[in-house]
Order: C-alpha cells, then structure tokens, then sequence
C-alpha cells in the first residue's frame, strides 16, 4: 500500500505544478482584452493509451456500467480521492466505494491528453454516455503506479460541460 505522502519527488513536483496553475493572478496584473463572443467549443480528440494506463479507463467503464462500486473503488489508490462537482472530496477505497454504492450506467471515456513519467501520470479526458456521442462532461485523473506495476487513480475529478444556472 502506498500513502500520498511515500509517493515521492515526482507526485510532489505534479501537484506543485498544477496548484501553481490554479493560484490567482497577482493584483498589479493587466487583465486580457474582452473577447469577441465566444463561438462553441469543439472538443479536443481523441489520443491514443499505452495499454497499462489504457486499461484504467476500460475498467472504470465497466465498473460503472456495472454499478459495482467495489470494483470501482479498487481502481484508486488506498488514500486515492474522488473530487466531483458540487460534492465535497471523498477519500479513501471505503469511502468511494461507498460514495459510489448504487451510481453508474451508460458511460463511455476518451482520452484526450495524457502523461507518465516514471510512477506518475495523468489522464485528461472527456466522458459520454455512448460512445461517439458529444462529450457532456470530462474528468483528469492522476495515477500513481504501484509496486506490481498496475496504475491506481490518485485523484479523479470531474464535471459537466453545461454551466450551473
């Protein structure tokens, strides 16, 4: 069993990264131009998995398609967290499995961008409920590689691409 805080230098400059990417922009800071109307989004496509990190994402469509929260569970890390929208972060296999009891259904996954490097790596992605449908949402996924090899989902955090109104 691995815990966040063994997964080392590599875990620790991702999550450096991305928190540096979320921080606000400091005061004195001019702001962008106003935009010209924004024209609809079209989504990235679709990239190619090696099989190991490939096999994260087929086996989270079936779990869901299964509605089997354990297996579902089983494809984090024990200290994994589940971050989904208007939720507050679940952590830890017991408590996702629990989050999960009773969720799931028609859901398939594509990955637009993904990395690894060494015992870490993440996906980004978009998810439909059919496969060739329009995204209607999409998800990042950070991966730790245990000892046997197998990649575990550190954190999985998605949401919808329709607005809150």
């Amino acid at each position: 069993m691995t815990s966040l805080s063994t997964i080392g230098r590599g875990h620790a400059a991702l999550v450096a990264v991305v928190i540096l990417g979320m921080l606000p922009t400091p005061a004195g800071a001019q702001a962008p131009p106003a935009a010209e109307p924004a024209t609809p989004a079209v989504s990235p496509p679709s990239v190619d998995l090696p099989a190991p990190i490939a096999r994260v994402l087929a086996d989270y469509e079936s779990a869901w398609q299964r509605k089997d929260a354990a297996a579902l569970a089983a494809l984090f890390a024990e200290d994994g967290f589940v971050l989904s929208s208007g939720t507050p972060p679940v952590r830890g296999r017991a408590n996702i499995e629990r989050h999960y009891a009773g969720a799931g259904g028609p859901l398939s996954l594509r990955a637009f961008a993904f990395a690894a490097e060494g015992r870490v790596g993440y996906i980004l992605g978009g998810f439909a409920r059919q496969k060739g449908e329009p995204d209607n949402g999409k998800f990042t996924l950070t991966l730790h590689r245990a000892a046997d090899g197998r990649w575990l989902i550190v954190s999985d955090m998605d949401n919808g691409n329709q607005r809150g109104r």
